[in-house]
């Protein structure tokens, strides 16, 4: 077979060298053309046996061979064409067809994503004295909307209605990304970042109700007030991450700034340390303050009370503390998450009884461990602590007093609430808890029962932020 491919190609060089030589001895225009249509003739049929060796070839596998005899064959016709005066001709390629698009039809992407939350509840509470023992209801209906506005912004907001009708706006804001280097902005009403779980919505945390500590001291729904915060990322330390959050807001709380009426703002601060122990699992840790004032006390008979304005200082105090871990390759069906806080309250206040100035100091903490047991199964335990103070007047003054003093001389209330929750999907979920509460705030131990059920319709499922 080798001879035989040799043998062409000398032939093919032979009738190459020959049109060359015959053109340029030629010398009239018929004895050319003659010329050249044999050997044009000739050249067709050696294609016609190359083609069949090919086949043959390529029948015993030699590729290589047959790339090699396609070049020579090309390299050869090339110049035999040449040679008279010809050329290959060559196919072009086909144009790129022109797509033409309706860009009306992407002004849907400027249309906000709206979702839609509900939270219900059923209890059973078995407690001494107590008559109402069993409730259902639907706590709240939650509209979210959120939106970029453009490259560097975006709208977010969550307004929940109750069973009454009543509609309040919990969240909502303007973020402006990076508006000051690598510093955010938020301008509107939101949550606030005292410690951890203050920042989530109530559907959206772990347990049915928010700690003990938190409700008594920030109020039974959380801190959230109207005004601008700011995130400072600090430099890292070690193999930690570390960020400042500032926010100056409205004395909008009643429970902590009910006497404020001269406008004066609150101030807070949160300071978060974030560290990665392994690929498994990371530590955070945080500390934050508030504080504010209060301008206008009550003081003397309930029925006849007089007016002191007078501007002192209401502080909160708080440490939290997480722990997760999640390995990487279960992460489906394994965690672990164990999560802590605490709250220290000072409030100066002109004493009700008309005795003069005072101070109320009041302290609480909670603390639950959680774990996924299964691919949507978590089972879980919190233990929530608080202790007012005792002051002599408090049960006189209870609507101003209550819960930061009592008249025990020993106030003090806890509650171990171990629970169940069901992921069905990113949109349902089902939780079952039982409470035990007990201390000298209340009058006998409870016992209560919860179940929920939480659903969300549309994009963004049970968003804690």
């Amino acid at each position: 077979m080798d001879m035989q491919i040799r043998k062409v190609v000398c032939m093919l060089f032979l009738f190459a060298t020959v049109c060359m030589s015959n053109m340029g001895l030629a010398q009239d225009k018929e004895t050319e053309d003659a010329e050249l249509a044999e050997l044009k003739q000739q050249i067709i049929e050696l294609q016609q046996q190359m083609h069949e060796m090919k086949e043959q070839i390529s029948q015993g596998g030699e590729a290589d061979e047959v790339k090699s005899l396609d070049e020579q064959a090309d390299l050869l016709r090339q110049l035999a064409l040449e040679a008279a005066g010809g050329e290959i001709e060559k196919q072009e390629e086909p144009a790129e067809q022109v797509k033409f698009q309706f860009k009306g039809l992407n002004l849907r992407k400027l249309n906000p994503e709206i979702s839609v939350s509900g939270d219900m509840v059923a209890s059973f509470t078995n407690q001494k004295d107590v008559r109402k023992t069993t409730d259902i209801s639907m706590r709240a209906w939650e509209l979210n909307i959120q939106s970029y506005l453009d490259p560097f912004s975006k709208f977010k907001s969550t307004i929940p209605v109750d069973t009454d009708g009543n509609v309040e706006i919990e969240e909502m804001y303007f973020t402006r990304y990076n508006a000051f280097g690598e510093i955010n902005l938020d301008l509107g009403k939101f949550r606030q970042q005292f410690g951890v779980i203050n920042r989530w919505h109530g559907d959206a945390i772990d347990q049915i109700n928010y700690p003990l500590p938190i409700k008594y001291i920030l109020g039974d729904d959380g801190l959230a007030q109207t005004g601008m915060s700011v995130d400072l990322p600090l430099p890292e330390m070690g193999n930690s991450t570390q960020i400042v959050t500032l926010q100056i807001t409205n004395s909008e709380n009643e429970h902590l700034f009910g006497g404020e009426t001269m406008g004066n703002p609150s101030m807070l601060f949160h300071f978060k340390n974030y560290r990665d122990l392994d690929e498994s699992s990371y530590f955070e840790f945080g500390l934050s303050g508030l504080f504010g004032w209060n301008d206008t006390w009550e003081v003397g008979p309930p029925a006849t009370p007089q007016q002191i304005d007078d501007a002192l200082g209401t502080q909160v105090f708080g440490a939290d503390f997480t722990y997760v871990w999640e390995p990487v390759q279960t992460a489906m069906y394994r965690n672990l998450e164990w999560r802590s806080e605490l709250f220290f309250l000072n409030r100066d206040i002109y004493a009700p009884d008309d005795s003069g100035r005072d101070s109320l100091e009041a302290w609480g903490a909670f603390s639950y461990l959680q774990a996924k047991v299964d691919n949507n199964v978590y089972l879980g335990i919190r233990g929530d602590y608080y202790n007012a103070d005792s002051k002599a007047y408090a049960d006189m003054y209870s609507e101003t007093i209550n819960p930061f003093a009592y008249t025990a001389s020993d106030a003090f209330v806890w509650q171990i609430s171990p629970y169940v929750t069901i992921w069905q999907s990113e949109f349902v979920r089902f939780h079952v808890e039982y409470s035990y509460t007990d201390g000298h705030t209340i009058q006998e131990p409870g016992h209560t029962v919860g179940l929920q059920m939480v659903f969300a319709a549309g994009p963004h499922k049970h968003e804690r932020y």
